[in-house]
C-alpha cells in the first residue's frame, strides 16, 4: 500500500487537518523534478559576490524552495497540535488528581471510582492515540524526504533534514510526565500500599526473571498497560527525567573472559560482578552485586546479592587496600546492626577474593534509562522496561586503560569511538516475580504476555550481548541471539574499523621493482617488516598520484563484522501486522491459532491447545531439535519400508497355479493388507516430520509430541496381522477338509515315488502357498529320477 493511501486510512478522524500534507509535499517534488529537467544541468553559480551589483530577482520560488518552506510548515503545525493535545491531558490529569485523592478515602469499589476509571481509560488512550499521530506524520517526513533524493538527486537533504528533525520536542519525546501523573492516579483509585524499604547493608533477592524485547514503538502501548495494574516506582524523583532514571553498570573480566564465558553456557554458580549507580552525573554512592546462576532444575534458584560503598572507597577495595576492619568501622559508624555487618562481612570478602583470584578488572559498561513499574518495597510482582541502551568499552582502545589511569571507570572526557560502542535497537523489558507456594502470576501479566508486543529471548544478557559485539576477536562463543535480522545493523555499526589494505602504486615495473627492494631491505632492517611496508607504500604512492576520489562515510554495506555472516539467520521478532493487542473484554481477539484443524484432529498431531493463562512466548530451540525430527522420521520410513518390501515381494513371486478357493489368492491377500499399512506409515511419518518442522522454526511453546498418531498406526499393524492370522486359519480348515475328501489314486503307472515323510510334511505345511507346493513336487520328482537310476 502506498504510504499515502496508509496514512488517510490511519488517520483519527477529529484530527485529519493537523496530519502531515503528505499528497501536497509528494506534487511539489514531482513539479521540482520537472523543472530540473527543463532547465537541464545546475547553472554556474560564482563563489564570489559584490556589495555594488544588483542581482535580478525571481518573479517566482521554485518548486523545490516551495517544498522546503511547506515542509517547514507542516512540521511546525505537527509540533503545535503535539503541544496542544499535551496541554490538555496535563490539565485533564491535573482535574482527575484531587478527585482521585478524595476518592482513595472511600473503601471498596464505589460508583464515583468507576467514573475516575473510566476518565483515566479515556486520557491513556487519548495520550496512545496521539504518539500514533506522531509516528505516523515522523515516518511521514521519512518518507517524503526519500521520495525527494530519489527524484532530485543532484540536491539531497534527507541527512541533513533528519538530524534537524530529531531536535523538534515531539520527536525527542519529552511527554513521559504524562503517563508518570496518570500512574498516580490509577494507584490512587486501585488504593496501592507501601511495603517497607530494606536498607540493609547487604542484599539479597530470590525470584524468578524472564527478558523480553519490545518494539520501540511499541513501548507506550506496554507501558500504560502495564500502569493500569502497578505504578510507576520513582527510588528518587531527584534522579528522575519523565517516568525513567539513569543506570549505569561497570562489569568486570579477565582477559580470558572467564565470566562472559561461564554466563554464556550457564555453568553452575557462574558469576557476574558489576559495580552499579544511579541517576546522571559522577556516582557518590555505589552497589558492587554479585549475580549467581543456580541450576533451577535441580530446585535451586539464581541469586542477586549486593552490597554499598562510598564511591571514594571503590578505587581501594578493587586495588586490596579498603580492608575489612576498616569497612566495618564505617558500618558501626553508620549505626548498621551485628546482623547486618555479619551478612556484609561474607559477601565483602568473598567478592574481594574473586576480583583478587580471577585478576577481575572494569571491563564493559551498560547504560540505559529504567522505567520500573512496583508497589513500592514490594518486590512480589516487579516489572522494568530499559530503553535507550547502550553498551561501552569501559577502556578505551586510544590511551590508558582505568587500571592505569588509577579510575574503576571510563574517563567520561574521553571521546567515544564508533566501534567502543554499540546501541541495542528494541527495549528491554524483565517481569520478575516473587511468588511464594502455590502463587500464581496476576492475569493481567498473562494478558500482557500473550498481548503479542513482547518477545521472549531465552536468558537475554546486556553483559553477554555487549561484551561479544565490542569484543569479537576475544570471545570464543556466542549467544543465539546475535544472528536476529533486526540487532543486525547494530552490530554493523560498531563493527571494528577494516585494516588498510597496502596499494601497489601504478608507476609502471621499475618502481614496483624499486617498491619490492625498498620493502625488503626495511625488513632486513627492522625484524617488523609488515607495518614498515604499509610506510613505505604510502610514501611512495602519494606523490604519483594523479586525482584523490571523495571521501565518503562508510554505509551498513560496507561494514562487516566478525560475529556476522553474509544473510541473518534468524528472525525473533513477530511480523507487526499479526500483533494481537490487547483484549477490549473477555474473550475478545481470541487466539485459533492454537486450534488443530481437520487434519489434525483427525491423524492425531495436535499437541496441546494454548490455554488461556499460558503466554505466547518464543522458545530457545537447540540445533540438535531439527536432527531429532529427522531421526524420527528416517525410523518411521524405516518400518514402512521394510513392510511395503514384504508386501512387494509376496505380490511379486505369488502364484495361483494349481489351487482353487482360498488358496489361490492368499499371498495376495496378504500382501494387499500389508500394502496400504506401509503407505498409511509413510504418509504419517511426512505429514508428521513437515508439522514438527513448523512448530520449531515457530519456536511456539507447544508439545512437539504425538500421543495419538503412534497408537493408530500401532492399531492398524495390528489389526493387519490379525487380519492375515484369521484369513490363514480358514485357509488351513479349508485345506484338511479338502485332504480328507479327496477321490481314489490314480491307475498304476511310470510315476514317481512317493515323497519321503520329511517332504510329506513340508508339503503339507505349505501347500497353501502355490509356489512353494510347485517347488516340493520339483524336488519330489528329482528324487524319484534319483532313485530309478
Amino acid at each position: 500500500m502506498k504510504f499515502g493511501k496508509y496514512l488517510d486510512k490511519q488517520a483519527k478522524d477529529e484530527w485529519r487537518s493537523q496530519y502531515l500534507d503528505y499528497k501536497g509535499l509528494k506534487d511539489l517534488i514531482k513539479e521540482s523534478a520537472r523543472e530540473a529537467e527543463a532547465s537541464g544541468p545546475a547553472a554556474f553559480s560564482p563563489r564570489t559576490t559584490s556589495l555594488s551589483i544588483v542581482r535580478a530577482s525571481k518573479q517566482a520560488d521554485a518548486a523545490e524552495e516551495r517544498f522546503f518552506q511547506k515542509l517547514e510548515a507542516e512540521v511546525d503545525k505537527v509540533g503545535r497540535f503535539t503541544n496542544r493535545v499535551v496541554s490538555e491531558l496535563r490539565q485533564r490529569l491535573a482535574n482527575l488528581q484531587p478527585k482521585a485523592d478524595k476518592a482513595q478515602q472511600a473503601e471498596g469499589q464505589t460508583e464515583d471510582k468507576k467514573i475516575l476509571m473510566e476518565e483515566a481509560k479515556r486520557i491513556g488512550e487519548d495520550y496512545l492515540a496521539l504518539e500514533k499521530y506522531a509516528n505516523l506524520n515522523y515516518m511521514g517526513v521519512h518518507k517524503i524526504l526519500k521520495k525527494h533524493d530519489k527524484l532530485l538527486p543532484h540536491s539531497p537533504c534527507r541527512q541533513f533534514y533528519i538530524a534537524h528533525l530529531h531536535q523538534q520536542p515531539w520527536v525527542q519525546g519529552t511527554y513521559s510526565d504524562v503517563l508518570v501523573q496518570l500512574s498516580n492516579a490509577y494507584s490512587q483509585l486501585r488504593g496501592d500500599s507501601t511495603g517497607q524499604k530494606n536498607e540493609d547493608a547487604a542484599q539479597g533477592f530470590v525470584r524468578s526473571t524472564t527478558k523480553y524485547w519490545v518494539r520501540a514503538e511499541d513501548v507506550s502501548n506496554v507501558k500504560y498497560h502495564i500502569l493500569q495494574h502497578l505504578p510507576v516506582f520513582q527510588f528518587d524523583k531527584n534522579d528522575f527525567a519523565g517516568d525513567a532514571q539513569l543506570i549505569n553498570s561497570v562489569y568486570f573480566d579477565n582477559e580470558n573472559l572467564e565470566l562472559y564465558h561461564g554466563r554464556l553456557d550457564k555453568k553452575p554458580n557462574a558469576i557476574a560482578l558489576r559495580i552499579r549507580w544511579y541517576g546522571p552525573g559522577e556516582p557518590k554512592k555505589v552497589f558492587v552485586e554479585r549475580k549467581t546462576h543456580r541450576e533451577s532444575w535441580k530446585g535451586e534458584e539464581s541469586v542477586k546479592e549486593r552490597f554499598t560503598l562510598d564511591e571514594d572507597k571503590v578505587v581501594p577495595f578493587l586495588e586490596m587496600e579498603y580492608g575489612l576492619e576498616q569497612a566495618v568501622v564505617d558500618l558501626r559508624a553508620a549505626g548498621k546492626s551485628e546482623k547486618e555487618i555479619e551478612k556484609f562481612t561474607e559477601l565483602f570478602i568473598e567478592v574481594r577474593q574473586q576480583i583478587d583470584s580471577k585478576q577481575l578488572r572494569p571491563f564493559i559498561r551498560t547504560q540505559y534509562m529504567r522505567t520500573a513499574f512496583q508497589i513500592p518495597f514490594d518486590s512480589t510482582v516487579r516489572v522494568s522496561m530499559d530503553t535507550n541502551l547502550c553498551m561501552i568499552k569501559e577502556n578505551p582502545d586510544e590511551g590508558p586503560s582505568c587500571t592505569l589511569a588509577g579510575r574503576w571507570y571510563r574517563d567520561p572526557s574521553l571521546p567515544i569511538n564508533r566501534n567502543e560502542v554499540t546501541r541495542f535497537p528494541h527495549a528491554v523489558l524483565e517481569v520478575k516475580l516473587s511468588l511464594g507456594q502455590g502463587q500464581e502470576a496476576p492475569a493481567w501479566v498473562q494478558e500482557l504476555l500473550e498481548s503479542g508486543y513482547l518477545t521472549e529471548v531465552h536468558k537475554f544478557s546486556k553483559f553477554i550481548h555487549g561484551t561479544c559485539t565490542l569484543f569479537p576477536e576475544m570471545v570464543q562463543a556466542v549467544p543465539y541471539w546475535v544472528d536476529d535480522e533486526s540487532v543486525r545493523p547494530s552490530m554493523l555499526l560498531s563493527a571494528p574499523p577494516p585494516r588498510p589494505e597496502p596499494v601497489v602504486p601504478a608507476a609502471g615495473p621499475a618502481a614496483a621493482a624499486s617498491f619490492a627492494a625498498s620493502a625488503s631491505t626495511s625488513r632486513a632492517a627492522s625484524g617488523n617488516g609488515q607495518h614498515l611496508a604499509v610506510e613505505v607504500l604510502e610514501e611512495a604512492a602519494t606523490p604519483i598520484a594523479t586525482s584523490k576520489p571523495r571521501k565518503r562515510l562508510p554505509g551498513l554495506e560496507d561494514l562487516s563484522h566478525p560475529l556476522l555472516g553474509d544473510q541473518p539467520t534468524l528472525k525473533l521478532l513477530p511480523d507487526p501486522s499479526k500483533i494481537k493487542g490487547f483484549s477490549k473484554g473477555p474473550g475478545a481477539g481470541g487466539d485459533q491459532q492454537g486450534q488443530p484443524g481437520f487434519w489434525m484432529r483427525l491423524l492425531g498431531p495436535k499437541g496441546h491447545s494454548r490455554q488461556p493463562g499460558q503466554g505466547d512466548n518464543l522458545m530457545r530451540i537447540e540445533p540438535k531439535t531439527y536432527f531429532a525430527n529427522e531421526r524420527t522420521f528416517l525410523s518411521w520410513l524405516h518400518m514402512a519400508v521394510t513392510l511395503g518390501s514384504i508386501a512387494a515381494a509376496l505380490l511379486g513371486f505369488s502364484s495361483s497355479k494349481g489351487q482353487t478357493g482360498l488358496s489361490a489368492h492368499l499371498v495376495e491377500i496378504i500382501a494387499l493388507i500389508l500394502l496400504p499399512v506401509a503407505i498409511a506409515m509413510c504418509g504419517y511419518a511426512i505429514f508428521v516430520f513437515n508439522w514438527r518442522a513448523q512448530m520449531i522454526a515457530r519456536k511456539r511453546p507447544q508439545h512437539f509430541d504425538d500421543r495419538v498418531g503412534p497408537l493408530g498406526l500401532c492399531a492398524a499393524v495390528v489389526a493387519a496381522l490379525a487380519a492375515i492370522l484369521v484369513v490363514s486359519f480358514v485357509d488351513f480348515i479349508d485345506f484338511i477338509n479338502n485332504s480328507g475328501s479327496d477321490g481314489p489314486s490314480p491307475a498304476p503307472g511310470p510315476s514317481p515315488p512317493a515323497p519321503t515323510p520329511a517332504l510329506m510334511g513340508a508339503g503339507s505345511l505349505t501347500l497353501p502357498n502355490a509356489g512353494v507346493a510347485r517347488m516340493v513336487e520339483l524336488a519330489a520328482g528329482l528324487t524319484g529320477q534319483h532313485t530309478q537310476q
